[in-house]
């Protein structure tokens, strides 16, 4: 019953955005919903006056910008997009706290006109928190097409706040959004949407109400409810804020006068927050019913939700679009990435006679141009074709609204393993990248059930991983008497399947996980599927682009530069005449035949830790005895040279499902100890899929050795 407060929570100043002012602007904070605009709204007001970066101790993106308008500074903050601020996420803790503490000036609340009453809820949570509220309804174009009617004059009216139409994309009334904003801030709106509670939630609040009015600056009633619900994080924060000045034995006793009044009407506290909850969002209903014509779903609409998310079509449709990503992922990098192997490579033959007439020594052309720069090289020609097309493709469909249609299909499966069903699209971000996809788990809310996502994101390859498998898949299992635009449909097959076994792992040691280490019962979250829209494809390349193809290319570049430095030397450093490669490979040879492979190949993974494009170059260059990593001029010369060394079909498979079932590479390791905080947590995410990756290598091998099948 205490006012307790877990140290994981924060003041005003621990968690908040540092907020860079030059003078007497005003601060603005942006508020939202995902998904419906709120970063357009932002980059349209404030250009390429931007400062990002992430919330102090939080793995939370932030954006502030400035924006001017009648002469009057203005400083926006684009708060993560949140549906409630009832704080069960970090992105629901920030947003809220930065309200509660920070004291901004004003508040904008982007909504989207195509489905307003969702958004309303925070809306009315937002103005429970502040006084000065503008509302900014967005995509009043969508909304014309799909023939939604808004009365905005009426929703208004029963606010009691400015409200606005706009088309952020198009810079549609921009202008009288900041009109409203400035209105707002010479004088606040008379509210008048109240949210009516039950009568035992209403006395309850009447008990703390006028306790906290005189002592704190923020809505007195809003801080009851939070009270009332025991909301550890902003006790902590109050406490900071306003110390012994709230925290008497005053309100301790307010308090247990409030909650045994609600025990003694059946009201528990898991009764309290569903009430208070349930308050809002029939309110926000009410608005909506009173200000929005919607003509509902349109026949287009139905019909391809009838495909998309049907019975027996959704997840033969899924697999068919992720097949055909693929495919154009694996045809469409060949080129491309020749071209760049081949400039790339011009380039390093520029740098080695630029050392030799400036007269350096062998050792130094070795280390930096065999070495650190071939290696580089090596990974950007691999590495960057490949994602420059499965991002921008996979960000179409993100923009388009079929992700969260994945994540439909895939809940129930994650459910039944004990994890939370946004797991599934942090599993497909981890195809383009598993760094990436360990970043993306920061929309689990349960510390757990992202513990779990992180772990378990390695079992589906990335881009990385693509170049080595679709090797061994047309080498060793691709029908040769097929015409090359057959043999490719092939080869995406087979890889599809390879992933479906991956994801099959993912479901698996997520149950075995979620039942030992990781125990605890799924949370359910609400998956809204939001309308189709038209992809702005200019837009989602760019982003696509500049937000996630080059930032982990720039990842993977800077673990490859030292590891191509460790290679070089452990290539060209001999003991007894021989490399230290060499030693490592026959050391590990015994031990890697346990498991269908040799010990070069182990090498070749150990050694790739930086980067998993260059597994197969170091295989080839300890192949051959070469003193840095060599390329294959075709496929047909490189299987040549495997069968060579002893090569089989089960060396392939081996060799294939241990580069799916293995460690993640520097890059994504590093991204998990930043996003855990935890050097444990990153040990076990690499221990974990090594010895799935082992244990069904060994398996395997033991049970065709055992059938005489190799």
């Amino acid at each position: 019953m205490g006012l307790t407060a877990a140290s994981t929570g924060r003041g005003a100043a621990d968690k908040g955005l540092k907020i860079i002012k030059n003078g007497d602007e005003r601060v603005i904070a942006l508020m939202g919903n995902p998904n419906v605009g709120k970063s357009t709204v932002f980059n349209e007001l404030t250009g390429m006056k931007q400062h990002t970066g992430n919330w102090p101790g939080k793995t939370v993106a932030s954006a502030q910008g400035r924006h001017t308008f009648h002469g009057q500074e203005y400083i926006l903050i684009d708060l993560p997009g949140t549906y409630s601020l009832s704080a069960h996420s970090a992105e629901e803790e920030v947003a809220r706290d930065f309200l509660c503490f920070e004291h901004p000036d004003a508040a904008i609340v982007v909504c989207d006109a195509t489905c307003l009453e969702r958004n309303l809820n925070l809306v009315l949570q937002t103005m429970s928190i502040m006084k000065r509220v503008v509302v900014c309804v967005n995509l009043m174009d969508e909304a014309k097409k799909k023939k939604i009617r808004l009365d905005l004059t009426k929703l208004s009216d029963q606010l009691g706040v400015t409200v606005v139409g706009v088309t952020a994309r198009s810079g549609e009334r921009l202008t009288e959004l900041f009109e409203a904003v400035e209105r707002v801030l010479r004088q606040e709106q008379l509210q008048t949407a109240t949210i009516t509670y039950s009568e035992p939630i209403a006395h309850a609040v009447s008990t703390l109400a006028p306790y906290l009015k005189d002592r704190i600056s923020i809505d007195s009633d809003f801080v009851a409810l939070r009270l009332l619900e025991d909301d550890a994080s902003m006790l902590e924060g109050l406490r900071k804020e306003y110390g012994d000045r709230l925290f008497t034995d005053e309100l301790e006793e307010r308090l247990l006068q409030a909650r045994t009044y609600l025990l003694s009407n059946a009201l528990p506290m898991e009764s309290v927050r569903d009430e208070i909850i349930s308050a809002s969002v029939r309110k926000a209903e009410e608005l909506a019913q009173a200000t929005v014509i919607h003509p509902g779903i349109s026949r287009k609409e139905r019909k391809l939700d009838r495909i998309l998310t049907g019975k027996w079509t959704g997840i033969p449709v899924m697999l068919l679009l992720l097949g055909g990503i693929f495919w154009l992922t694996i045809v469409g990098a060949n080129y491309p990435s020749e071209l760049l192997s081949s400039g790339l490579f011009w380039l390093q033959n520029q740098l080695t006679e630029l050392f030799a007439f400036l007269g350096a020594p062998d050792w130094l052309e070795g280390t930096l141009i065999e070495g650190v720069y071939r290696t580089v090289a090596w990974v950007i020609s691999v590495m960057l074709p490949p994602m420059a097309i499965f991002f921008p493709l996979f960000t179409l469909l993100e923009d388009f609204g079929y992700l969260p249609r994945v994540a439909f299909h895939l809940d129930h499966s994650f459910q039944k393993a004990g994890a939370c069903g946004k797991q599934a699209l942090t599993t497909c971000m981890g195809f383009g990248c598993n760094a990436a996809g360990i970043v993306g788990c920061r929309i689990i809310d349960s510390p757990r059930e992202r513990l779990i996502a992180m772990i378990t994101n390695n079992f589906v390859p990335c881009n990385g991983r693509f170049p080595t498998l679709i090797a061994l898949i047309t080498m060793f299992f691709s029908c040769a008497i097929l015409s090359p635009w057959a043999q490719s449909v092939v080869s995406a097959l087979i890889l599809l399947g390879v992933i479906v076994l991956g994801v099959v792992m993912t479901f698996l040691v997520s149950r075995i996980l979620s039942h030992t280490v990781l125990k605890g019962i799924p949370s359910s979250f609400t998956l809204e599927l939001p309308p189709y829209r038209r992809p702005q494809i200019g837009k989602v390349i760019v982003r696509s682009v500049f937000d996630r193809t080059l930032f982990v290319l720039a990842r993977a570049v800077m673990v490859a530069a030292p590891a191509g430095f460790i290679l070089w030397l452990a290539a060209n450093i001999t003991v007894g005449n021989v490399s230290i490669l060499q030693h490592c490979s026959d050391f590990l040879n015994p031990f890697a035949r346990l498991f269908g492979m040799d010990g070069v190949i182990l090498t070749a993974f150990i050694l790739g830790f930086p980067a998993n494009e260059i597994v197969i170059p170091i295989m080839i260059m300890a192949y051959l005895s070469q003193g840095s990593l060599v390329g294959y001029t075709s496929l047909n010369e490189l299987h040549t040279l495997l069968v060579a060394n002893g090569w089989t079909w089960l060396t392939a498979l081996s060799t294939m499902l241990f580069s799916l079932m293995h460690w993640p590479c520097s890059t994504t390791c590093l991204t998990i100890r930043k996003e855990s905080g935890s050097w444990k947590w990153t040990a076990i995410s690499f221990l974990v899929p090594t010895v799935v990756g082992l244990t069904v290598c060994f398996m395997l091998t033991t049970a065709v050795r055992l059938l005489g099948l190799a």
